[in-house]
């Protein structure tokens, strides 16, 4: 079947954006990922109806789980990071490895800023090494918010409604910044995604 194969030739194309995976003074732990920006349009074209959810599984250090349906096939990544959008990117990452995508780099260390964070602009992104080993235990999950669990559950049925219109993709750059920390956050995601799903 050609279909995951064209989406894993998107995901392989995508890989230009990077993660700081840690930090340790002035030095960041870096690895390549798919740049949201640069799939979306790829996988518009395979699945109109695509669409990508996010879940922070633990806020600090933030892990994420990436979960990405097309063509009615559906994949999670799941990983760790300095930042909460650095998480995302990685387990983006973790996801595409699911296709059989991996890194062309192993990650490797940066100097950083905390102002201007993990400086790239040296690193090359098509470069083939051998692909990375990952180990990563998970931490004990904290006690979840009920409110937070429900005002989750809220954006995630608007989402299905969006993934229905032919939104998908248009919601998972909403997205890319969580469900939110704070139930005002969450809110105000919910009234951005139902203003996509009106408009």
């Amino acid at each position: 079947m050609a279909e995951p194969h064209r989406v894993r030739d998107a995901l392989r194309a995508s890989m230009t954006a990077w993660a700081t995976l840690t930090v340790r003074d002035d030095q960041a732990r870096v690895t390549l990922a798919p740049d949201l920006d640069v799939l979306a349009p790829q996988l518009d074209a395979i699945d109109p109806g695509w669409s990508l959810t996010w879940a922070c599984d633990h806020p600090a250090p933030p892990i994420v789980r990436a979960r990405l349906s097309v063509l009615g096939a559906t994949r999670e990544g799941l990983a760790t990071a300095h930042t909460l959008p650095d998480a995302k990117l990685a387990a983006l990452a973790d996801l595409a490895r699911a296709y059989g995508v991996t890194p062309t780099s192993d990650p490797v260390w940066v100097e950083y800023d905390p102002d201007d964070g993990a400086n790239t602009s040296e690193l090359e992104t098509d470069t083939p090494t051998p692909p990375p080993t990952i180990d990563r235990p998970l931490p004990p999950q904290p006690p979840r918010d009920p409110q937070m669990e429900k005002a989750r559950r809220h954006i995630e049925d608007l989402l299905e409604q969006l993934k229905v219109a032919g939104r998908g993709g248009e919601a998972a750059r909403i997205l890319m910044r969580g469900y939110g920390e704070t139930l005002e956050e969450s809110r105000a995601i919910y009234k951005d995604l139902h203003a996509l799903l009106k408009g």
